[in-house]
């Protein structure tokens, strides 16, 4: 089973935590482009890696145009891959792009979107990364219901736990207090489950 913290908020942060065996999961409230601490980050990309908006925007804006110029030669991309570049002006080491699937126009949508977080774990523990942040992929002009898409993301991590060796850390930046707790009630009721 895992071990359940609820901790105070850390400034306007608000954070929940499970441990699963050597394996750290948390989901917090904040900007996926200022986690200092994660050795990657993961773009809620579109398929040609643009600049674009939402999540896509602000890693770009905050990496600087070497990362668009980086991803050029890796596009496009189709729903569920990851690639990975460097992290230019982040304070990572790389960043992690994932194409969600648009809600009903990709499918099977559901398999789609355990594939982007599957597929970016993987990516992870190819390069030797100890942690990584995720947002909430598909959930924004994608159209993913947010409940659906946080099982989702959630069991697949869960899941694809037990393949990893290097990856310890895994967290989830939401964006709202309201998305926050929606995963961290998710967490823990699969962490009971465990």
């Amino acid at each position: 089973m895992g071990r359940s913290i609820n901790t105070e908020p850390r400034g306007a942060i608000d954070m929940t935590l499970h441990r699963f065996n050597n394996m750290t999961v948390e989901c917090i409230q904040g900007n996926i482009a200022n986690q200092p601490d994660m050795d990657a980050i993961v773009n809620a990309a579109n398929a040609r890696l643009h600049t674009g908006g939402g999540v896509a925007g602000a890693i770009h804006r905050a990496a600087g145009a070497g990362l668009e110029e980086e991803c050029r030669p890796l596009a496009p991309i189709r729903p569920g891959m990851a690639v990975i570049t460097g992290a230019h002006k982040l304070p990572n080491r790389f960043v992690i792009h994932c194409l969600g699937p648009v809600y009903g126009r990709d499918e099977p949508s559901d398999e789609l979107l355990a594939a982007c977080y599957r597929n970016a774990l993987l990516l992870a523990e190819q390069k030797d990364i100890t942690s990584i942040a995720f947002p909430s992929i598909s959930t924004g002009a994608f159209g993913f219901p947010m409940a659906a898409a946080a099982q989702i993301a959630l069991r697949t991590v869960m899941e694809t736990a037990p393949q990893l060796e290097t990856l310890r850390h895994v967290r989830f930046v939401l964006y709202s207090a309201a998305d926050q707790a929606l995963h961290a009630r998710i967490l823990k009721e699969l962490a009971n489950l465990k």
